[in-house]
């Protein structure tokens, strides 16, 4: 699909893909921030400034901007992850223009009132107790805070506690000023528009941002590490992970490969021979976690205390297999089409198409043609297989564990079995 860009004299990125038999446009603004950028005494204030953002604005009330939004028959919405901050919207192709200035409104101009500063860190402090309370939820953040031990990769997007308690509307207006800046910036949208229209909404309310950015994203280190959490409930979650790759990484599509082999479905090595085969779990499964200096690849799984002494042999015990012996012909095959058909298809839908040329945008300063991903994707070989899997696992693992764990195999066994090949 065809894709426009255009790039204001602040900086401020444009893109637009035209689909003109569709009846509306997915659009938003992607903003390169999130908790990677922020210092140990800001942890969380990226996901708190997402909140308040739509608390209100000089021209517009909380109300009145939800209300613009859905008596047009829109959706909007909002994200924080680890190094992306995101503001997006779905609407009727005639009321496009609506919605960018809605969303341009309460990013450009949120007023953050202290009455809603303090409802909104109460709110906020509800979401952290939550994902305390959530041990499959909780239990990947031990993972990001063991893989990344005292780096802002290794902080909770949320932040603690203790810290959303003290931001202040101060503190919103510092970081907005520091990282709501033009160069830091992609305004995109995928839908039935034309794109120098889009461009000419998009100047009339970014023309005058300011250029300059005063930091640069951090570079991070895995390091690993092991984190247990003895829990009076039914199940043991488990976390098992190692170093992986960067999104520049020449080894992120045979990396993104290994891991459909291993853990991507229900015909992968781990499933079946974890769950089908033994019966040990109800959900096992592998991933990647790519960031710009640095990456995570992981195997989760939830059981019982009982079955865990036979999982965590098991677990490595497919790991080794995949380290020393060619993957199969088919099985190759299989995890290649799976990735290429979730990519073609996820491009089906004007959302996530908005997303995906975005997120390219800040990453890698251009959008990648199909094309050339499905190229890098065929092109992968058993034996890329074999040496990304070497270079993986043969890092420091991560271990945490979280749940009804007494008895669990400790780091030193776990290790131990890595290297039982």
């Amino acid at each position: 699909m065809q894709s426009d860009l255009t790039t204001l004299p602040n900086g401020l990125r444009i893109i637009s893909a035209s689909r003109p038999g569709t009846e509306s446009v997915s659009l938003g603004i992607w903003i390169n921030t999130g908790s990677a950028r922020e210092e140990e005494e800001i942890n969380g204030l990226s996901h708190f400034l997402e909140h308040m953002v739509f608390k209100g604005t000089p021209t517009r009330t909380s109300f009145q901007i939800d209300a613009e939004i859905e008596d047009a028959g829109g959706q909007t919405n909002a994200y924080t992850s680890r190094e992306i901050t995101s503001f997006y919207a779905k609407m009727l192709k005639d009321d496009a223009e609506l919605a960018l200035d809605v969303l341009a409104d309460i990013v450009l101009n949120a007023s953050f009132p202290d009455e809603e500063v303090v409802k909104e860190r109460d709110v906020v402090i509800q979401e952290i107790k939550q994902t305390i309370d959530t041990p499959d939820d909780i239990i990947f953040d031990y993972l990001q805070q063991q893989a990344y031990t005292g780096q802002p990769l290794g902080r909770p997007i949320l932040g603690s506690i203790e810290k959303v308690s003290g931001f202040t509307a101060d503190d919103l207006r510092k970081y907005r000023k520091r990282f709501y800046v033009a160069e830091n910036i992609c305004v995109c949208a995928v839908g039935n528009i034309e794109h120098e229209k889009f461009v000419d909404m998009v100047k009339k309310r970014f023309s005058n941002l300011p250029q300059h950015l005063d930091s640069e994203f951090p570079t991070q280190k895995y390091v690993g590490g092991y984190y247990a959490e003895q829990r009076d409930i039914k199940q043991a979650h488990v976390l098992i992970g190692f170093e992986g790759v960067s999104y520049h990484d020449d080894d992120y599509y045979p990396a993104a490969v290994l891991s459909a082999i291993l853990g991507g479905g229900s015909t992968s090595r781990l499933f079946q021979e974890i769950r089908e085969k033994r019966g040990l779990v109800y959900t096992v499964y592998s991933f990647i976690n790519a960031h710009r200096s640095s990456g995570l690849m992981g195997i989760y799984a939830g059981t019982t205390r009982e079955e865990l002494q036979e999982l965590i042999p098991v677990v490595t015990a497919e790991i080794n297999k995949i380290r020393t012996a060619p993957v199969l012909p088919e099985e190759l095959k299989r995890a290649k089409v799976q990735f290429k058909a979730s990519m073609l298809m996820g491009l089906e839908s004007s959302s996530t198409t908005s997303e995906i040329y975005a997120r390219q945008m800040l990453v890698f300063g251009r959008i990648i043609p199909t094309e050339e991903m499905t190229a890098k994707i065929d092109a992968i070989t058993a034996e890329d297989i074999t040496k990304i899997a070497n270079r993986i696992f043969a890092s420091k693992p991560v271990y945490t564990l979280v749940g009804d764990i007494d008895g669990h195999p400790d780091y030193d066994e776990l290790r131990r079995l890595l290297e039982q090949r």
